[in-house]
């Protein structure tokens, strides 16, 4: 098209669920009520692990990270959500677009790096138990910790940087329920397959690398597990592990199909299920899955509760 007929786009219009107008009021509680589930849950997480002195070992360290993260990573999306449901307009300008993209697709390579970190951390207890003080010191989980989030905080910006420079001249429709690489080019008035290829080769190294790293650990994970004698020993290896591994398999499972994949076109209704699950749901059941079945996590929520005079 020539630039010369065509006027840039500042606000996009998130169409969310529209064949599902008739619920929306019903879908906002919804959604309200387990944006607030997801908030408390992982905050809750974080403080117990942070004030409760018996739970500052690696695993729960990490864990603590991972629920600070989950807060942030559904605040890029879920609010603007919410908000959307009770508008008519649903409108969304170009920069707060951008922005929206570039934290939660940061702040979920950033889940990725820890998620793999917690995995090699079950890798170094399990397997190599004796050395397991020593290789995992507090100082060397800060710094994993941090290299996660500043190693998620740099994964998109060249793909942003890529998106700020099309051209969009209309339609302004995005079709998915928030700001997203694929429905955003899907909209832009030029050839896009260079942004759909650097899309595609970051996020097969940022996500197949971190999949294929835990995988490995699981795999040396389960050989030592099996060659323990007894049954106490196999169950209590595994139970450490079965948490992390269930959340690995819902988190990845979704966005392997979402992300790595080398095309343009896609089913609307089969990506927004998606979406639902990896920026909505996995951050719900993060807190259910890893802690609130976790023995040592209700205990010190139980001590914390009776220091503070709620529970007798």
């Amino acid at each position: 098209m020539d630039p010369g007929n065509w006027s840039q786009v500042t606000e996009f219009i998130i169409l969310g669920f529209p064949h599902l107008q008739g619920v929306q009021a019903y879908l906002f509680v919804l959604l309200l009520l387990i944006y607030l589930t997801t908030v408390l849950g992982n905050l809750l997480i974080f403080l117990v692990v942070r004030l409760d002195s018996r739970l500052h070992t690696p695993m729960y360290h990490f864990l603590s990270a991972l629920s600070l993260l989950e807060l942030g990573y559904t605040a890029a999306t879920i609010p603007k959500m919410l908000s959307n449901l009770l508008s008519v307009e649903k409108t969304i300008s170009f920069s707060g677009c951008l922005l929206q993209i570039y934290f939660f697709h940061s702040l979920g390579a950033a889940e990725c790096y820890l998620l793999t970190a917690m995995a090699y951390d079950r890798y170094l207890a399990i397997c190599r138990p004796l050395h397991y003080p020593t290789l995992m010191t507090p100082e060397l989980c800060a710094k994993i910790a941090v290299g996660c989030w500043l190693g998620g905080l740099a994964g998109p910006v060249v793909e942003i940087s890529l998106v700020s420079r099309l051209p969009f001249c209309g339609p302004n429709r995005i079709q998915h329920i928030f700001c997203d690489f694929p429905p955003v080019l899907s909209l832009a008035c030029t050839d896009t397959s260079i942004n759909v290829l650097v899309d595609f080769v970051i996020n097969s190294c940022k996500i197949l690398a971190t999949f294929l790293l835990i995988l490995s650990s699981y795999v040396q994970i389960i050989h030592t597990v099996l060659s323990i004698p007894s049954a106490a020993g196999k169950r209590k290896a595994f139970s450490t592990c079965a948490s992390h591994l269930t959340v690995v398999l819902i988190f990845y499972g979704s966005i392997l199909f979402m992300y790595v994949r080398l095309k343009k076109s896609y089913s609307l209704d089969y990506d927004r299920a998606l979406a639902v699950v990896y920026s909505v749901l996995t951050p719900f059941l993060n807190p259910f899955i890893y802690s609130f079945h976790n023995k040592d996590i209700k205990e010190a929520v139980r001590r914390q509760l009776t220091r503070s005079g709620i529970l007798g």
